[in-house]
C-alpha cells in the first residue's frame, strides 16, 4: 500500500457533512461491532449474575440489571458516536460489578439503588464541569499510547494461555488470521470468526443445549438513601469508574487519534447512569478494551469511517438488553477458547499501535515503559485496578525523570 493510501492518513474524525453511517460502514466494522459487545458481555456477564446471586436478588431483579446496563450502553455508543463521528463504545463498569459481588449482600437493595444514584451524580458533575479534561490534558501522549498497550495486553495474551487447553481451534484461528491477514487483510477477523466457530462445531465444542429465547423486563425500584451504602459502594463506585475506566477509555481514543473533548462522554454517561439506577444500573462508563476493538485499524481502513463500529456495537447491545437472557445463552454455547481468541486477535493492531506511539518521544521512553508494565501488571491496590497505577506509576517516573532541575 503506498504512503497516499494508508489508512493512518484519513482524518481522525469524518469530515462534517451529511451522516452516512450505512454509506460508511463496511463487513469489518459490523464484525468489529459484534465482536466488542461479544467480549464485553463474556468477560464480565458472570459478575453480574455472581453479584445478584451473593445479594439475594431474584432472577427479574438480575434481569433488570442487566436489561437496564445494556439500554444505557446502547443509547450512549449509537447517539455518541454519531454526534461526534467517532467510535465511542459504552461499557457497564467491571471493577464496580467486582466491587459489588463483596459490598452488595451488606446494604438493602433500595439503598444500593441510592448509591448507585450517589455515583452518577458525582460522574455528571465532573463531566459538566470539565475537570475531566485538564486532567487529561496533563498526561503526555507517550505515557496514554503505553497504558492503552498495557491495559489490552492481558486479553490478548489470552490466545496463546488459550492455547494450551484449546491447542488445535486455537491454532486453527491464529494461521487463519495470519493468512487471511496476509492475502485480505481488511476481512481477516470475519473470517477468523467464521472459521473459528466451524472449526469449534467439528471438535465438538458447540454446547447449544442450554439455550432459550427470552425478553428481558425492567424493573423499577425506589431508591432510598444511606451515608454507609454512600460510602460503601456510591463513592467507590465512582473512584473506580474513573480510575479503572473513564481515563483508559479517554486514553484508547487519544492514542488511535481521536480528540473528541472528554467532557460531554463524561456526563453524557452519569446522566444515563442517572436515568436508569432504578432499574439496577450501577453504571455505564467510556470502555477500553472493547473500545480498542473499534477504532484500531481491524474496524475499518478509514480511520473517519471507524465511528460506524461503534454504531454497530450499539445495535447488537441494544439487541442484547432486550433478548438479555438469550444473549447468555448463546455466548455460553460458544467455546471461551473462541471468544477470547477473537478478542485478542482484533486487538492486535491497537497494541502494536499503542506500542510504537509509546516509544517514539525518547524523553518519555521509561516512563511508557514504567506505565506499560504496571498496567499489564494487573496489579489491584484498594479495589482500584492496574489502569489507575499504570498512569501514576508513569507520571511519576517522568516527573522524577524529566522535571526541571533548580
Amino acid at each position: 500500500m503506498s504512503p497516499s493510501s494508508s489508512p493512518d492518513l484519513s482524518p481522525a474524525i469524518a469530515s462534517p457533512g451529511r451522516l452516512k453511517p450505512f454509506a460508511d460502514t463496511s463487513l469489518s466494522a459490523v464484525v468489529a461491532g459484534f465482536v466488542a459487545m461479544m467480549t464485553g458481555y463474556t468477560s464480565s456477564l458472570v459478575l453480574m449474575f455472581q453479584a445478584g446471586q451473593a445479594a439475594r436478588l431474584t432472577d427479574a431483579q438480575i434481569s433488570s440489571w442487566i436489561w437496564a446496563l445494556s439500554i444505557g450502553m446502547a443509547v450512549g455508543t449509537i447517539g455518541l458516536s454519531l454526534r461526534f463521528r467517532a467510535p465511542i463504545v459504552i461499557a457497564w463498569s467491571t471493577p464496580g460489578a467486582a466491587l459489588l459481588v463483596s459490598s452488595l449482600p451488606h446494604v438493602a437493595y433500595s439503598e444500593a439503588i441510592g448509591a448507585f444514584i450517589v455515583c452518577a451524580l458525582l460522574l455528571t458533575v465532573v463531566g459538566l464541569t470539565g475537570w475531566f479534561d485538564t486532567l487529561m490534558k496533563k498526561i503526555p501522549a507517550g505515557i496514554a499510547s503505553a497504558l492503552l498497550a498495557g491495559i489490552l495486553f492481558e486479553i490478548g495474551s489470552e490466545i496463546f494461555r488459550a492455547a494450551q487447553f484449546q491447542t488445535a481451534l486455537v491454532l486453527t484461528m491464529f494461521f487463519t488470521y495470519l493468512i487471511v491477514k496476509r492475502l485480505v487483510p481488511r476481512y481477516a477477523i470475519v473470517t477468523t470468526l467464521i472459521v473459528g466457530t466451524i472449526a469449534a462445531g467439528g471438535l465438538g465444542l458447540l454446547d447449544f443445549s442450554r439455550f432459550h429465547v427470552a425478553l428481558a423486563q425492567p424493573m423499577l425500584t425506589m431508591p432510598a438513601f444511606s451515608v454507609a451504602a454512600g460510602i460503601s459502594i456510591g463513592i467507590p463506585l465512582f473512584v473506580v469508574a474513573m480510575a479503572s475506566q473513564n481515563v483508559p477509555g479517554i486514553a484508547v481514543l487519544r492514542a488511535d487519534g481521536y480528540t473528541t473533548p472528554s467532557a460531554p462522554l463524561i456526563s453524557a454517561t452519569g446522566i444515563l447512569s442517572l436515568l436508569l439506577a432504578p432499574f439496577g444500573s450501577h453504571g455505564i462508563n467510556l470502555a477500553a478494551i472493547t473500545a480498542a476493538i473499534c477504532t484500531g485499524p481491524e474496524a475499518h481502513e478509514n480511520r473517519g469511517k471507524r465511528y460506524t463500529a461503534a454504531v454497530w456495537c450499539g445495535i447488537f447491545y441494544l439487541i442484547a438488553g432486550i433478548f438479555g437472557a438469550t444473549i447468555a445463552a448463546l455466548f455460553a454455547s460458544l467455546p471461551k477458547a473462541l471468544v477470547v481468541s477473537v478478542a485478542a486477535l482484533a486487538l492486535f493492531g491497537s497494541i502494536m499501535s499503542g506500542l510504537a506511539n509509546a516509544m517514539q518521544d525518547i524523553k518519555q521512553r521509561e516512563a511508557a515503559l514504567v506505565t506499560f508494565m504496571v498496567t499489564a501488571s494487573g496489579l489491584t491496590l484498594l479495589s482500584i485496578g492496574s489502569a489507575f497505577w499504570g498512569l501514576v506509576a508513569g507520571m511519576l517516573t517522568q516527573l522524577v525523570l524529566n522535571a526541571r532541575r533548580v
